[in-house]
């Protein structure tokens, strides 16, 4: 790593937020602070309680962590959960903020031992500065080459034990040598409906809002499998009930708050009937690729894959084929439409695939 000597250093305040910064009070208070009371993800805590257990008992920093999985998930709250049980101090980045060698140079030499470092997005981290991990990673070093030309000298910084979290919404766009370096590697799954409704009462009480237990039911079974979707909805329908002047939210506040949203009663949004009806309408059911798609309906190509995609996958709405994106049965029935005999006949080609 090259970099002039009065670059290094000073830009961790700029990169860096600690645990200890100021954060949205609402959002933060609703992030549990252990792993017992984190809801859902039950292989995912079983496995984590082990490791760090044994870490713990070993007097040894945990290992480094990967975790991924669709947004809204947990893994930052995972995160912060893991700097507590194992009595480090939070540091948090993005890896697009890390723009130079330098930069993550000077956050790694201020970390303490037992600190946590949780890279967001950590796929998107540039070669030059992912390079610079994996002695980091592996000895608790780091080499830098300071000045340029004949005057140019090695200096190796030894750096304290810490934790690497990243977390990522596409594990496959890791390189390998980072991908190997990571001792633990977690997957986190969709919520079911009734975890997501314990999430939501925990959530309205730590909020002191009085909700009745029909309503957190219907808030939680279109929350999209996300907790991060129910949080949000959750003080939506909170606003409407409060304009509305109910000492409680009741059912009725729920579905009127939703359906002013256009959120219907599986979770999806008009952006999510557009792509549908695109696949009907313009392409009559036939495998239409995603760029193409995207223009259709003047959305972005990245967020239709990693924002609207991954839910109508799971429910069986859509499929991926070699060909593009085709819509299944399911699709056709959830918006109402009836199936000619030629989308019937197109559709036994298609249903079933990944």
């Amino acid at each position: 790593m090259f970099f002039d000597e009065d670059e290094y250093g000073g830009e961790e305040e700029r990169l860096v937020q600690s645990t200890r910064g100021d954060y949205d009070a609402e959002e933060n208070a609703l992030r549990p602070k252990t792993l017992e009371g984190y809801v859902g993800q039950t292989k995912v805590k079983e496995n984590l309680t082990v490791y760090m257990n044994a870490a713990k008992k070993r007097g040894e920093p945990l290992e480094h962590v990967l975790l991924y999985g669709a947004p809204g998930l947990g893994k930052t709250t995972l995160a912060h959960i893991i700097a507590n049980e194992m009595d480090g101090q939070l540091k948090m980045t993005s890896a697009p903020a890390i723009e130079r060698s330098g930069d993550l140079a000077a956050i790694l030499t201020n970390l303490n031992d037992g600190d946590v470092l949780f890279i967001d997005e950590i796929h998107r981290l540039n070669h030059s500065v992912e390079e610079i991990l994996y002695s980091a990673m592996e000895d608790y070093a780091l080499d830098i080459i300071v000045g340029k030309g004949p005057s140019a000298r090695n200096i190796r910084f030894s750096l304290k034990k810490f934790t690497l979290i990243g977390a990522t919404t596409k594990a496959g766009m890791i390189a390998n040598p980072l991908r190997d370096r990571f001792g633990i590697v977690c997957r986190l799954e969709m919520y079911t409906p009734t975890e997501l409704e314990e999430i939501v009462r925990r959530s309205a009480k730590t909020l002191n809002i009085a909700i009745d237990d029909d309503a957190a039911k219907e808030i939680s079974t279109r929350s999209r499998g996300t907790p991060r979707i129910a949080n949000r909805l959750l003080k939506r329908v909170r606003d409407f009930s409060t304009v509305n002047g109910s000492e409680s939210v009741t059912l009725g506040d729920a579905r009127f708050a939703l359906s002013r949203m256009e959120i219907d009663k599986l979770g999806l949004d008009e952006t999510d009937r557009n792509l549908l009806r695109a696949m009907i309408e313009k392409f009559d059911g036939k495998p239409v690729g995603l760029e193409t798609l995207a223009a259709t309906i003047n959305e972005d190509a990245g967020t239709i894959e990693d924002v609207y995609e991954p839910y109508l996958l799971q429910l069986g709405f859509i499929a991926r084929t070699p060909r593009g994106r085709v819509i299944l049965r399911g699709g056709y029935e959830h918006l109402g439409y009836k199936l000619s005999e030629k989308q019937l006949k197109q559709l036994s080609i298609f249903e079933g695939n990944d």
